[in-house]
């Protein structure tokens, strides 16, 4: 067991973080979470293996497969850059996606879908240039081709398997009672879940520290309207994708964290925190809506990569860099056509799974240029929080007891542990 020599304070448990031990060599881990792309729509030009060939080998580009030269209908992707990715935001919510996937056959995005909007041939977009710096991060790293939305449709629903890893309620279906709320969705009935446990309620429980990092929480906190949208914002208006959204935030959803300033930071607390040397053991970083990617509102897919790319050096520029595991991943899909089909119904929720996302996994620990097919999902990092933090999987009692860990992405020469 080692002690930590650095991090953040002990949480609901009151330990310093200097009193806590650790089971691996892996003493903070930072989850960075981008939105609304499959994989083909941002590593189909990485990925250079025949469409269809299910390759074996992990070593690089050669071994994941390209998306198809065209989908089942026949037709050819545009190309996802700046300009096209701000256009326009593909229909994701779940009826939509269902029917897009039709049981795993992947043929109905451009042509034949059920619903207004649903098909479209903008679905099918794959960048080249545009991914240039997740590609880059592929290569110097770990990418998994087989990294799965827990459940087919939007943001929210998604989001909360980063929590508890189990359907709570499908699409955008609710948003927390917290600060932001009258910014955001203005239609849509809040929720406040009482007595129910987190992963980030282990992980305090065992005297681990926490944090979710918002870009924009400290704006709204501070406004007594929704706050002006920042100068670089490109939609211009106070509302998302320009101010903080707290439906993408799932603790929010859950009463023992609402809005509680020890673990509900702003994302401009994280610099401090990694040079203070005070960053949380467990920490997720969020953007603001035009730094994520997502799809529609003038957005762009720079802004977002050099929002990402700012993170991850400021860790692996610091002493954290030795032993910080940083894992970079996309909440869903986002309506984009993806060639693989996702597995069906998960057999603890019986939730159907929506389209692969990518999930890459950075610094000393993780593999390099290495590609996983190890099917995985967002409960997959919470059984890995489990395993690493406190040394048994399955505490949640949700799909952690089940899916397969991250082992596959990581390097066990220096994780100081097994990971499956």
């Amino acid at each position: 067991m080692l002690l930590a020599s650095c991090g953040g304070g002990g949480g609901a448990s009151d330990a310093p973080v200097d009193q806590v031990s650790f089971r691996s060599n892996i003493h903070h881990v930072v989850i960075i979470v981008q939105e609304n792309h499959t994989f083909d729509s941002y590593f189909g030009r990485y990925c250079t293996a025949t469409p269809g060939s299910n390759p074996a080998c992990t070593d690089g580009p050669s071994c994941c497969e390209a998306a198809p030269a065209t989908e089942p209908s026949g037709a050819s992707p545009i190309v996802l850059d700046d300009t096209s990715n701000g256009a326009y935001d593909r229909n994701h919510a779940q009826a939509c996606e269902l029917s897009e996937m039709d049981g795993g056959l992947m043929d109905r995005y451009v042509v034949g879908g059920s619903g207004l909007g649903c098909s479209d041939a903008r679905n099918f977009a794959i960048a080249s240039d545009a991914a240039s710096l997740y590609h880059g991060y592929a290569a110097s790293y770990a990418l998994a081709d087989r990294y799965f939305q827990p459940l087919a449709g939007q943001t929210s629903a998604n989001d909360m398997y980063f929590a508890v890893a189990k359907f709570v309620f499908a699409d955008n279906g609710y948003k927390p009672n917290s600060i932001g709320k009258g910014c955001q969705e203005l239609g849509t009935p809040t929720m406040t879940y009482q007595g129910q446990t987190t992963i980030a309620d282990l992980l305090l429980a065992a005297g681990y520290s926490f944090a979710w990092y918002g870009e924009g929480y400290a704006a709204m906190k501070a406004s007594q309207i929704c706050p002006l949208a920042p100068s670089d914002c490109p939609f211009g208006v106070a509302y998302y994708p320009c101010t903080y959204d707290p439906s993408d935030v799932p603790f929010e959803y859950y009463a023992q964290f609402v809005d509680d300033n020890r673990y509900m930071k702003d994302f401009d607390d994280l610099a401090p925190a990694i040079t203070g040397g005070t960053l949380p053991v467990v920490s997720f970083v969020k953007g603001l809506g035009y730094h994520t990617e997502h799809p529609g509102y003038k957005d762009t897919i720079s802004q977002g990569t050099t929002f990402v790319d700012g993170v991850v050096k400021s860790i692996l520029d610091s002493p954290y860099a030795d032993d910080t595991l940083i894992l970079i991943t996309w909440d869903e899909g986002g309506g984009f056509y993806d060639h693989i089909a996702p597995p069906g119904l998960n057999d603890v929720d019986q939730q159907p799974y929506g389209t692969r996302v990518p999930l890459l996994a950075l610094g000393k620990f993780a593999r390099k240029n290495t590609v996983s097919h190890v099917p995985m999902e967002h409960s997959s990092l919470l059984k890995f929080l489990e395993l690493n933090f406190l040394g048994t999987t399955g505490q949640l009692g949700a799909r952690d007891m089940t899916v397969n860990n991250i082992g596959s992405l990581l390097d066990p020469s220096l994780t100081g542990i097994a990971v499956p």
